[in-house]
C-alpha cells in the first residue's frame, strides 16, 4: 500500500527540519484557537503532529487512490458538451474523496470549516498529489481563491464564499488571461461597470482559464473607464451562473484532468474584492507568489513520479545479461535526476517558508494597524522578506520546472522505446511536465522577474554569513567551490554593468540568474549535508557540476556568445 508521503525519505527529511514556530504562532493565534475548536493544537509540537498526520492522509489517498486513476483520467479527460464541462470520472471521484477527508479547505480558517494549515504544508500536499496526478493539483490548488477572499474580502463575502470551498461543494477559477492579455496582464480589457443600482457587472472574454467551469471566479477586470494600464484594474468575485458562457475547452498536450476554458461574461453580477485599482498591482501580484510556489510543487511531484518509474524500470529491465541499472551511462542519468529532485525540493521549501512568514506578518501588520499600535518593526521585516520573495519565487519556478522537463525526458530515455508508449506512465509525465515552465509565467519571464534582485545582490549578507562558516566532514572543500562560483558571478556582473547597455543586460540576464541560483542552492544543500550523511553526495555532485556550469555561464557573458542576438534582425530572415 504506497503512501506518497511516508515513502519519500527526502520529503520527510524536509518536514522534520521545518521550523514553522513563528508561522504557527501567528496562524494559531498563539494557540488560543483550541478554546473554540476541539481539534486545534495546544502547542507547536501538537501542531506539527497534526500536520504530519494530514500529510500522511494525503499521501495515502494519493498513492492508493489518485495514482490508480491517473491513467484513466488522462485518457478520458474533461468533457465539453452543450456548453457544459464535466470532469473525467476519476477526477469526480478524487474530488469527492478529498472533500470527505476534509482536505479541500486545507489552508482555510477553522471558523469556515478549513484545516488552517500553513502554506509550507500546503505545498508539501501539492507535491504529493502531483506525484499521483499533475492535473488534479491544479483544481486542488484553487482553494487559493477562497484564501484571497479571506485576505481581502469583507466579512459578508468571507461567510458567503469560503465555507463551500472547505466542504468541497465549490471549486474556483482565477480568470486573469485574455486573448490579447497573456503575460501582459495590464492589457486586460474585460470591463466591470456598475448599473443604476450599484451592482457590478462583468462583460468580456477570458482565455486559458484553469478550471473555468469552477463555481466561483475571481476576475481581473477594468473598472476605471478610459484607462489602459494596470492602475485601472480591480478584482471581482462572481458565481459561475447562466451569464457565464464556456465557449470551449482546450485540447491540450497534457494535464487532461484539469479543464482549461475560454469564457464569456455577459453582464455577470459580481462583487468587488478589496479596493478598486488594486487588482493587478496588489492582488494579482500577491497571487503570483502562491502560483509560482504551486507550479514548482507540481513540477517536483511529477518529477518524483518520473524518477520512481525510471528507477524501477532500470532495475527490472535486463540487457546484455544484466539490468540496465548496472550500466554506468544509465546510472549516471538516475544520479543526475536524483540531484535535480533533491536540490529542487530544498529550494521549494526554503522559499515556501519565506512566503509563509511574509503572509503571516502581513496579517499581523493589519492587526497592529487596526489596534493603533506601532508597526515599524514588522514593517521593516516585511520589506526585506518581500524583496527576497520577489527574487526567490521566480528562481524557484525557473529551476524546478526546467528540471521537470529534463527529468521526465530522461525518464523516457531510460525506458527506451517502451517509454514512448502509452502503456508506460512516463510519457504522460513528460506531457504533464511540459506546461509547468509555461503557465503562471514562462521561464523567460521568471528570468525577467528575478534579474533585478540578482543585480542588486540582495542575498549578499546571507551568502557572506554562510561563506564565513567552517563546514565539517570534508565539506569545506565545497564551500571553497561556492566561493569560487561567487567570484565568477561578481566578475560577470561587473562586466555586464560596466557595459551600461540595457539590451546587453537583458540578454545576459539568464546567465546571471543561473549563476546566482547556483550559490543560493549550493549553500542550502551544503547545510543539509552537515545534518545527513547521504546529503554529502547530493551537495558534492550539485556544487561540482555548478562550478563547471558557472564557468560556461561566465564564458557566455564575457565572450558574448549570445552577441548574435543583438543582430537578430539580420539573421532571422
Amino acid at each position: 500500500m504506497p503512501n506518497f508521503f511516508t515513502d519519500n525519505e527526502d520529503l520527510k527529511f524536509h518536514f522534520n527540519r521545518f521550523d514553522l514556530r513563528e508561522i504557527l504562532e501567528i496562524q494559531e493565534d498563539s494557540y488560543t484557537q483550541k478554546n473554540d475548536f476541539d481539534f486545534a493544537p495546544e502547542n507547536y509540537e501538537d501542531a506539527m503532529i497534526n500536520l504530519e498526520k494530514t500529510l500522511e492522509l494525503i499521501g495515502d489517498i494519493s498513492g492508493n487512490k489518485i495514482a490508480e486513476r491517473a491513467a484513466s483520467v488522462d485518457e478520458e479527460g474533461a468533457h465539453f458538451k452543450d456548453g457544459v464541462v464535466t470532469y473525467a470520472k476519476g477526477t469526480i471521484q478524487n474530488l469527492k474523496e478529498l472533500a470527505q477527508a476534509d482536505l479541500t479547505g486545507m489552508i482555510l480558517p477553522r471558523k469556515y470549516g478549513g484545516l488552517n494549515a500553513p502554506i509550507t504544508i500546503y505545498m508539501a500536499a501539492a507535491e504529493i498529489m502531483a506525484r499521483a496526478d499533475g492535473g488534479l493539483t491544479n483544481i486542488f490548488g484553487l482553494q487559493d481563491i477562497a484564501d484571497m477572499i479571506k485576505k481581502y474580502g469583507t466579512e459578508e463575502q468571507k461567510a458567503k464564499y469560503i465555507p463551500k470551498f472547505s466542504t468541497g461543494e465549490h471549486t474556483g477559477a482565477m480568470a486573469l488571461t485574455e486573448p490579447d492579455a497573456g503575460s501582459d496582464l495590464q492589457a486586460c480589457k474585460l470591463r466591470a461597470s456598475q448599473d443604476e443600482n450599484g451592482q457590478w457587472r462583468l462583460n468580456g472574454m477570458k482565455r486559458f482559464i484553469t478550471n473555468g467551469n469552477g463555481n466561483v471566479h475571481l476576475v481581473l477586470s477594468r473598472t476605471e473607464a478610459g484607462t489602459k494600464d494596470g492602475r485601472g484594474l480591480s478584482m471581482l468575485a462572481c458565481y459561475n451562473d447562466d451569464t457565464v458562457v464556456v465557449r470551449r475547452i482546450e485540447n491540450k498536450l497534457g494535464i487532461h484532468g484539469s479543464p482549461t476554458c475560454e469564457l464569456q461574461y455577459n453582464n455577470t453580477p459580481a462583487e468587488l474584492i478589496g479596493n478598486r485599482r488594486f487588482g493587478l498591482i496588489k492582488y494579482t501580484i500577491d497571487l503570483m507568489f502562491r502560483a509560482r510556489l504551486g507550479v514548482a510543487a507540481q513540477a517536483l511531484g511529477i518529477s518524483q513520479a518520473a524518477y520512481e518509474e525510471a528507477l524501477k524500470y532500470s532495475k527490472e529491465r535486463e540487457q546484455f545479461g544484466k539490468t540496465i541499472y548496472e550500466i554506468p551511462a544509465v546510472k549516471n542519468i538516475l544520479l543526475d535526476i536524483r540531484v535535480l529532485l533533491e536540490t529542487g525540493r530544498s529550494v521549494l521549501y526554503d522559499t515556501a517558508k519565506l512566503v509563509d512568514l511574509k503572509e503571516k506578518l502581513e496579517g499581523k501588520l493589519e492587526e497592529l494597524k487596526a489596534a493603533g499600535e506601532s508597526t515599524k518593526e514588522i514593517g521593516d521585516r516585511l520589506k526585506e522578506l518581500t524583496k527576497v520573495a520577489n527574487l526567490l519565487t521566480p528562481i524557484l519556478k525557473y529551476i524546478t520546472t526546467e528540471a521537470a522537463n529534463k527529468i521526465t525526458y530522461d525518464a523516457i530515455q531510460i525506458h527506451g522505446g517502451t517509454g514512448y508508449m502509452k502503456e508506460f506512465p512516463v510519457e504522460r509525465f513528460a506531457r504533464d511536465a511540459r506546461i509547468t515552465n509555461i503557465y503562471e509565467g514562462t521561464s523567460q519571464l521568471q528570468i525577467v522577474a528575478a534579474i533585478g534582485g540578482v543585480i542588486n545582490d540582495i542575498l549578499k549578507d546571507d551568502f557572506d554569513k554562510k561563506a564565513a562558516k567552517t563546514y565539517s566532514g570534508g565539506l569545506e572543500r565545497l564551500n571553497g567551490f561556492l566561493k569560487e562560483i561567487r567570484e565568477i558571478f561578481y566578475e560577470s556582473l561587473k562586466y555586464v554593468v560596466d557595459r551600461k547597455d540595457s539590451v546587453f543586460q537583458e540578454v545576459a540576464a539568464k546567465d546571471l540568474v543561473e549563476l546566482y541560483s547556483y550559490i543560493y542552492t549550493g549553500y542550502l544543500v551544503l547545510e543539509e549535508a552537515e545534518e545527513l550523511p547521504r546529503k554529502k553526495f547530493i551537495a558534492n555532485r550539485y556544487i561540482v557540476t555548478s562550478l563547471a556550469n558557472a564557468k560556461k555561464n561566465a564564458e557566455s557573458i564575457k565572450n558574448e556568445l549570445f552577441s548574435d542576438l543583438l543582430h537578430a534582425n539580420e539573421i532571422l530572415i
